[in-house]
């Protein structure tokens, strides 16, 4: 048995679908379908049930999967090993950030980075969480930035800022008025969401809870209206700049507007402000941990609106 196929049958496992599972790793359907027939005859096992719409891991195929996520992460732990015999800041480093974070610190920090380590560039990704996560855990990310709250076995994570949320409306709105919202406010009015997936939604219902009730009874005279699948902070910022609604940003995405002054305003919450605290999380066991120093350094060293 080789590495790629075990991470063929993790990869199959997680997408229960041969095509997706080849998409993932790089490599054609008849390929991958191949490689797994070839290991379950090498093991005398079926590891997958297959239909016309679904495959699925068998319950001793579920066993082996698991194990071979083990392996991969192992091997991987093997490569970070030999990278720390090498300079730490002369390689690539492998970064991911949240959907919500990532446009809006990378143009900052990535420039301080290049001043402090030259010779470092970065493999940079946006995704959600759990697939950051997973990503992390496999070794293809050496490190990630997300919110907390955020607990993964073997993962070291350090808050790096906090960062307030503001409201997002359009000009001449009747919160405009409003020197401080309270998130009582927000419910009479249509506010628009990302879709569910991205923990920034969660973030904002958990701190207007509100919007959460306006959602499940479908009561008061707002409208909860849900971006869709695939949406951004920027699409909803698009729709706010339409007059659709408002919305409830992160500070530092709020003042990256590239509209024209005077199209939108925000106002900032009464105290107590609702909050994200952002944070950096690495594998415990990755040795470039100068790199690691060095990023947490950059980061630091940005001029980014996060109201601290």
């Amino acid at each position: 048995m080789t590495l790629n196929e075990l991470r063929y049958i993790v990869t199959l496992a997680q997408e229960q679908h041969f095509g997706r599972a080849a998409e993932r790793c790089f490599v054609s359907q008849p390929t991958l379908s191949i490689a797994v027939k070839k290991l379950e005859k090498e093991l005398g096992v079926a590891l997958f049930e297959r239909s016309k719409t679904r495959v699925q891991a068998t319950p001793l195929g579920e066993r082996i999967v698991a194990q071979a996520q083990l392996v991969l992460e192992q091997s991987a732990a093997i490569k970070d090993i030999a990278s720390a015999g090498k300079d730490q800041l002369a390689s690539p480093l492998s970064v991911g950030a949240i959907f919500t974070i990532g446009p809006y610190l990378f143009p900052h920090f990535i420039p301080q980075l290049q001043r402090l380590a030259p010779e470092m560039p970065l493999y940079v990704e946006e995704g959600y969480t759990a697939t950051l996560r997973q990503r992390l855990r496999k070794g293809e990310l050496d490190a990630i930035i997300i919110a907390l709250p955020f607990t993964e076995p073997d993962v070291v994570t350090q808050p790096l800022y906090d960062e307030p949320f503001v409201v997002l409306m359009p000009a001449g709105h009747p919160l405009a008025e409003e020197s401080l919202i309270t998130p009582d406010q927000l419910s009479r009015d249509n506010v628009l969401l990302l879709g569910e997936g991205h923990c920034f939604r969660d973030q904002v219902l958990e701190a207007c809870p509100q919007l959460q009730h306006s959602i499940e009874n479908e009561s008061g005279s707002g409208h909860i209206r849900t971006a869709a699948d695939g949406s951004s902070l920027e699409t909803l910022r698009h729709m706010v700049a339409s007059g659709l609604g408002i919305t409830v940003l992160p500070l530092s995405a709020a003042t990256a507007s590239q509209y024209a002054s005077g199209l939108l305003e925000t106002r900032p919450f009464a105290t107590p402000a609702p909050r994200r605290t952002v944070a950096l999380a690495w594998r415990a066991s990755f040795p470039r941990h100068r790199a690691i120093d060095i990023l947490r350094d950059a980061i630091g060293q940005c001029h980014l609106e996060t109201g601290n």
